[in-house]
């Protein structure tokens, strides 16, 4: 019978013993790392949430330059839901439940901004179908309280000569002969005129969304500020154009004020084709000098682009309609602006990048805008708050708010 060494079995069971304790430990350990690191992402996140609109509207996370090797996710790297499977009816229960959540939600300050991305979130899963009824509601009170067919524009009609024109801000401009003949003689486009339009946001969202060919296909497309749609953005943003709006600032800062930089203005409208160029011009005195050097530029040069010019019966008439549903601020975005006219002109409206957070729904940083990560004014508009009524607008069936990529 051989010799059994009684050590053996008991080294056996002391390594046992001790991988089991180390074993334990190691998962202690990452247990409480978890705890931590959860801890630490919901405080951030309540702490963003908590932030002062001016605030939420310019945190840009890591302060990276644009060349960074660790520059801000693209949307659409994560994932992408196909447009025809794997969503639930719109009318099914859960999708009831889950539009239910985002409509619960009265005002923005209800909620955390992390809750309300959680909640936009889940109702990605459901088909989105337009409530025609509440869409015609609100088409009907924006054409009553605004009248985008009669006065987004001024005309000749609307506008005669002689009339004093009220701005924006403060004073009145004298409707002179050789303004009068700046305006079309009535408006170009009538109620409901439109079957499918497609407002395109600049907001950083849109960068690899591959909603190009989507927004090229409607009938109508608006677009906010001159905006690059050059090959290397139209994948995702599309090139067709019909209504264009610029900013004065722009002309003033990148364009000097069409004192000297006249063709580079000209030339870079060539990729917006025959779009309508529409301008604030009355908004003050200085706009207006700006404004009317745009239409004598591009009519000395040429240009096929039709140059008007917002009415501000129909800007302060907006931005009254927009109080009422919460929405204050020194003055609208243009977005919002173009949304409610194509709620009068268009029987179905879909948005595209606009999502004014510095991360997309799925936490992904993103930059300010598609082509840049230039902030805009802060405390001048209300973009949370315009973004909360879109959301809610979305759940109501009234629009359609993309915020996922296109397949």
């Amino acid at each position: 019978m051989g010799y059994a060494d009684p050590l053996v079995g008991r080294d056996l069971l002391w390594s046992l013993s001790l991988s089991f304790v180390v074993l334990c430990a190691f998962s202690v350990i990452t247990l409480v790392e978890q705890d931590h690191y959860g801890n630490n992402y919901v405080r951030s996140g309540q702490q963003f949430s908590r932030l002062h609109e001016d605030e939420a509207g310019n945190w840009s996370g890591l302060n990276l330059p644009d060349d960074s090797p660790l520059r801000p996710a693209r949307y659409g790297r994560r994932r992408c839901l196909e447009s025809s499977q794997g969503l639930l009816e719109f009318n099914s229960t859960s999708c009831q439940m889950l539009r239910k959540d985002i409509l619960d939600v009265k005002v923005l300050t209800e909620v955390k901004t992390s809750e309300l991305f959680e909640r936009w979130r889940n109702l990605q899963v459901c088909q989105w179908e337009q409530n025609k009824v509440e869409s015609n509601n609100l088409s009907v009170s924006l054409s009553e309280s605004c009248n985008a067919s009669s006065f987004l524009f001024t005309t000749k009609r609307n506008t005669p000569s002689g009339t004093k024109l009220r701005y924006e801000t403060d004073g009145a401009v004298l409707i002179k002969p050789q303004i009068f003949n700046m305006f079309p003689d009535d408006m170009p486009y009538s109620r409901s005129e439109f079957k499918r339009c497609a407002v395109v946001g600049n907001g950083g969202i849109n960068l690899n969304s591959q909603c190009g060919n989507e927004i090229d296909s409607a009938d109508f497309v608006f677009r906010c500020n001159i905006p690059p749609i050059s090959d290397e953005y139209s994948a995702d943003v599309g090139s067709r154009t019909d209504f264009v709006t610029i900013n004065p600032s722009i002309l003033i800062g990148r364009f000097q004020s069409l004192d000297k930089w006249r063709l580079p203005f000209y030339k870079h409208l060539q990729s917006y084709q025959n779009a309508s160029i529409v301008l604030p011009a009355f908004y003050n005195r200085i706009n207006t000098d700006v404004s009317f050097r745009v239409k004598y530029t591009l009519d000395d040069l040429g240009s096929p682009h039709d140059v008007v010019f917002f009415h501000t019966k129909y800007l302060l008439n907006v931005q009254r309609f927009w109080a009422l549903q919460g929405i204050h601020a020194k003055r609208l975005s243009t977005g919002l602006m173009l949304v409610s006219a194509a709620m009068e002109l268009c029987e179905e409206v879909h948005l595209y990048g606009f999502w004014p957070f510095p991360t997309n729904p799925a936490g992904d940083l993103i930059t300010h805008h598609y082509y840049d990560n230039v902030k805009g004014r802060p405390g001048f508009h209300a973009m949370p708050e315009e973004l909360f009524n879109f959301m809610q607008m979305h759940a109501r069936g009234i629009l359609h708010l993309h915020t996922q990529p296109c397949c």
